[in-house]
């Protein structure tokens, strides 16, 4: 009879146990005070060995901050992988002025950005997220899930843009310096009212990732995360990635809807006209202008 249940209780379990969760919680810090709490983070994350790529608190999400990171190994694969693999290589850690710390889950981003070559970077990425367990703390699992098989060609629905989609494309330059420096060019001047977040260059491989604060107090990344829910903070910022001369973003339908997959249609559609205002703004980094059809 015992085994009887527990094959029960496996067969029950199974499913989910091929499902992954976006994000994970770290230990609680004291509320209070948000900029400690960054501090705090990013000091744990260095005593790790992570390097600190940049932090900062989004001015429409008050009580929200991130601190992004890379880690020496996990780097080198993306180096080898080369290509669009390099939105891979920023880690993300939401930081609340509440104390609640939440970090990616990074089987779950990385399936999804590298898809048929994951296996290569497998463990890795595997040892990456114990480290970021280790030195924040090993909380549960949240935001949604999906099925790892599902993650490798993610849509959120059929017919959706994935990480390919010919949208993606922002911006043709002659060279990948012109690109690059286009893009730290508008970042620097707060270009469509943003900033930059942090930067990772590898000349190279002719491949970069920006990460961008979208300040815009109507327009910018506030709006459409308070009305899809603002606990998956450790899903900001928004990126601009370089491949040889071609400045690229994920389209919002695939970038949003990955990192809050538990977020129910009626809800997206109230951010409907927010992929278009990404893209828009982007453009503008990436060194172009906005499609005003």
């Amino acid at each position: 009879m015992n085994r009887l249940i527990a094959l029960v209780v496996c067969l029950f379990w199974a499913p989910l146990a091929l499902a992954l969760h976006p994000y994970f919680y770290g230990q609680k810090l004291a509320a209070g005070d948000l900029q400690k709490n960054l501090t705090e983070v990013e000091a744990k994350l260095k005593n790790a060995g992570f390097s600190t790529a940049g932090q900062y608190a989004s001015p429409g999400l008050p009580g929200l901050g991130v601190v992004v990171v890379t880690d020496k190994d996990l780097l080198g694969v993306i180096r080898n992988l080369g290509g669009a693999s390099i939105v891979g290589a920023p880690i993300r850690v939401g930081v609340r002025a509440d104390g609640t710390v939440s970090y990616m889950n990074m089987e779950y981003w990385l399936r999804a950005y590298l898809r048929k070559q994951y296996s290569l970077a497998d463990k890795s990425v595997k040892a990456t997220q114990a480290r970021l367990s280790k030195a924040l703390g090993a909380g549960k699992g949240f935001g949604g899930d999906v099925e790892r098989k599902d993650l490798g060609d993610y849509q959120y629905m059929f017919g959706m843009e994935g990480f390919e989609s010919d949208k993606n494309l922002l911006m043709e330059h002659l060279t990948f310096e012109d690109a690059v420096k286009a893009v730290q060019d508008n970042l620097a001047k707060g270009a469509a009212r943003t900033s930059k977040v942090y930067e990772i260059v590898l000349p190279d491989r002719k491949v970069a990732v920006f990460g961008v604060a979208l300040n815009d107090p109507k327009e910018g990344e506030g709006w459409w995360v308070k009305t899809i829910g603002d606990g998956n903070v450790a899903a900001l910022p928004y990126e601009i990635y370089v491949v040889n001369n071609r400045v690229n973003h994920l389209f919002a339908r695939f970038r949003i809807a990955l990192g809050w997959p538990e977020v129910g249609m009626g809800n997206f559609m109230r951010i409907v006209e927010a992929p278009g205002i990404i893209r828009d703004s982007l453009t503008v980094v990436a060194g172009g202008a906005p499609d005003t059809k």
